[in-house]
C-alpha cells in the first residue's frame, strides 16, 4: 500500500459523492469562489437507480444555472403533458394535465442519470472544482475535539491519500459512509417502503409522462434520452419478494398488468433495451443536516419512498440551500440550511410513506396527490424566491 500527499492537499470543501446533489453543490460552491474537491467511487458517467422525473422547481434551477440547454442538447425530450390513470374496481379515471410554460421554462425533463450526472460534473469542473472518480473514501479525519478536518481516501491506483478541508460534505447516498462516520442522528424515519422494478423500452410513443395506480400496484412511463421510455412498477415488498420463486420478469409483468392492462400490452410488444433493475425498497430517513466540520446533502441526509418521484428535485433543492449556507459561512446560515431542508423534507417524507404503503383506496390516493401538488407548489415558490443576482447563481464560462 502506498501513501503519499496530494499535489494539493488543502481545500475549502471536500464533497464525497459526485452524483446530482454532490455535483450540483460542488458547481455552486466553485462558482462562489471556494476551492472544492469531489471524490466518487464510481466510474465517470456510470448509471444509477433513479426516479428520472424532474419536477418544475428542479427544472427552474437548471435553467437559472445555465444547465438546462445542455440537458436538452443531449437529446432529453421536453415533457409538456402528464397523465394520471386511477384504476379501481368500480371505475377508472384518466386525468391529463398540460405542463404550462412558466418563468422561461417550457416543460419538464426526465434525463437519464448517465446524461444528467455527467452534465453537472462537467459544469462543476468548468467552475473550478476538482472531480476525481474511482476514489474510495476510507475514513474521515478529525482533530482532538472531534471536529471533521478532512478525509483519507484510496485513489484508482490504490494509493492512499489524505486531504484537509474546512468542511466535508456527505453526498454519498442512502448508505452514506460520511453519515455513519460522524454518527449523524436520524431525526425521522419512514416504515412502509414500496419496492420497484424498472427498465428501458424502445418503440413506445407517449405524449409525456404517465402515472398508473391500482390498489396493489403502481407504474410509470417516462420518456427519456435515446428514444427510450423508462417503465417502472411499484408494489409491496412481499409482492416483490416473489421474484425469488417466479423471476423478476414475471413479477414485473404481473404488476404492470395490475396497474394498467393497456400499458402492459404495449410494453409486451415493445423492445426491452436494457436489463430490468430491481430496488427492494428502503425506509425513508431524515438525518441531521450538519455538525462540526461536516454536512449532508441529497439521499445521505434525506431519502423518502421513490413512488412520489421527487428524489432528483430534492437533491437539487437541498444542494442550493446548502451551497448558499456554506458561502455565507456562519453557524446561523448552516442552521438556516437545516431548517429550510426540513421544512420541505418532513412533509414529503410523511406523504411519500403513505403513498408507498399501498394502504389506500383510490379516493384516498387522489387526496394524497392533491396534497403532494400543494407541497410542490410551495417548494416551487421557495426556489423561485431565491435571489437571482447572488454570485452562487452566476454562470461562469
Amino acid at each position: 500500500m502506498k501513501t503519499r500527499p496530494n499535489l494539493s492537499s488543502r481545500y475549502d470543501v471536500v464533497i464525497v459523492g459526485a452524483r446530482l446533489a454532490g455535483a450540483a453543490t460542488a458547481m455552486l460552491l466553485a462558482r462562489g469562489g471556494r476551492r472544492v474537491l469531489v471524490l466518487d467511487k464510481s466510474a465517470p458517467g456510470s448509471d444509477t437507480t433513479s426516479t428520472h422525473a424532474l419536477m418544475r422547481p428542479g427544472v427552474l434551477q437548471l435553467e437559472r444555472w445555465g444547465i438546462l440547454d445542455r440537458i436538452l442538447d443531449a437529446g432529453t425530450p421536453v415533457i409538456r403533458r402528464t397523465t394520471f390513470h386511477y384504476h379501481a374496481p368500480e371505475k377508472s379515471d384518466v386525468i391529463p394535465l398540460d405542463i404550462q410554460p412558466k418563468d422561461g421554462v417550457e416543460g419538464l425533463v426526465a434525463p437519464r442519470r448517465t446524461v444528467f450526472d455527467s452534465v453537472l460534473v462537467d459544469a462543476a469542473r468548468e467552475a473550478g472544482a476538482e472531480v476525481r472518480h474511482g476514489c474510495q473514501v476510507e475514513e474521515l479525519l478529525t482533530d482532538a475535539d472531534g471536529r471533521v478536518t478532512g478525509v483519507q481516501y484510496r485513489d484508482g491506483e490504490r494509493t492512499v491519500r489524505r486531504v484537509s478541508a474546512d468542511l466535508v460534505i456527505g453526498a454519498d447516498g442512502i448508505r452514506s459512509r460520511v453519515a455513519r462516520a460522524v454518527g449523524a442522528k436520524t431525526l425521522r424515519s419512514g416504515d412502509r417502503p414500496s419496492a420497484c422494478i424498472y427498465g428501458y423500452w424502445r418503440g413506445l410513443e407517449l405524449d409525456g409522462t404517465h402515472w398508473y395506480y391500482a390498489p396493489e400496484a403502481s407504474a410509470g412511463a417516462i420518456p427519456t434520452n435515446d428514444g427510450l421510455t423508462c417503465i417502472f412498477v411499484a408494489v409491496r415488498p412481499e409482492t416483490f419478494r416473489r421474484h425469488r420463486e417466479v423471476g423478476l420478469d414475471a413479477v414485473f409483468m404481473e404488476a404492470l398488468e395490475a396497474a394498467d392492462p393497456e400499458l402492459a400490452s404495449r410494453v409486451a410488444g415493445a423492445e426491452l433495451a436494457t436489463n430490468l433493475h430491481p430496488f427492494a425498497g428502503l425506509p425513508g430517513h431524515l438525518r441531521e443536516a450538519y455538525g462540526p466540520g461536516w454536512a449532508l446533502v441529497g439521499d445521505a441526509g434525506f431519502f423518502r419512498d421513490p413512488l412520489t418521484a421527487h428524489g432528483m428535485t430534492d437533491a437539487l433543492r437541498d444542494a442550493e440551500f446548502l451551497a448558499r449556507a456554506v458561502l455565507e459561512g456562519t453557524p446561523e446560515a448552516m442552521a438556516a440550511y437545516s431548517r429550510a431542508r426540513d421544512e420541505h423534507a418532513v412533509p414529503f417524507l410523511d406523504l411519500s410513506d403513505e403513498v408507498g404503503s399501498f394502504d389506500w383506496d383510490i379516493p384516498t390516493l387522489q387526496t394524497l396527490h392533491y396534497k403532494l401538488s400543494k407541497l410542490m407548489g410551495r417548494e416551487y415558490e421557495a426556489i423561485r424566491a431565491l435571489d437571482h443576482a447572488e454570485e452562487v447563481l452566476a454562470v461562469r464560462g
